[in-house]
């Protein structure tokens, strides 16, 4: 297992809960695990789609199957700590890193609990927004970037917790 550093740096995202401004109790299922007795890693890339999505949908307004602007994934990445299993229940931590006028760079930890201090994994998540009909890059709607902005970091800690 990696010995990542917390802080934000060439290691990545904050491993400690601290670093986030919005969590989300996300339950595992059987078939998550895989034959090693842990959670497979495809499976944590599901958990950092939901996280940010939960967010986008709750507190920006965003409808994926109707909205004009929609996000695509066009960069993402995931590093692994500790194993964790199924039946756990396990908190997503998120916070945005970068926004940009038509882009949002997130950071997602995933925690074994809702009371675990040290992350189990960090991911690293690109949305670039584009009109749903033309598929081309598109400014972010102000409620999405409203609700982004509430979970901007600003001097490596979130602007405010949820």
């Amino acid at each position: 297992m990696s010995t990542a550093a917390t802080a934000d740096g060439p290691q990545g995202p904050p491993r400690t809960r601290d670093g986030y401004g919005y969590f989300l109790d996300i339950p595992t299922r059987w078939k998550d695990n895989d034959q090693f007795g842990h959670i497979n890693n495809v499976n944590y890339y599901s958990f950092i789609d939901t996280v940010i999505n939960t967010y986008l949908i709750k507190y920006g307004g965003f409808d994926p199957l109707n909205s004009d602007t929609v996000g695509f994934c066009v960069e993402s990445s995931c590093k692994y700590f500790s194993p964790l299993a199924y039946p756990q229940t396990l908190s997503a931590g998120l916070r945005v890193k970068k926004l940009g006028n038509s882009s949002a760079v997130y950071e997602v930890a995933i925690f074994g609990s809702d009371t675990a201090t040290d992350a189990a994994a960090t991911g690293h998540f690109v949305h670039v927004f584009v009109d749903s009909e033309t598929q081309k890059p598109s400014r972010i709607p102000n409620t999405l970037r409203n609700a982004l902005e509430r979970l901007a970091v600003t001097d490596q800690m979130p602007a405010s917790k949820l």
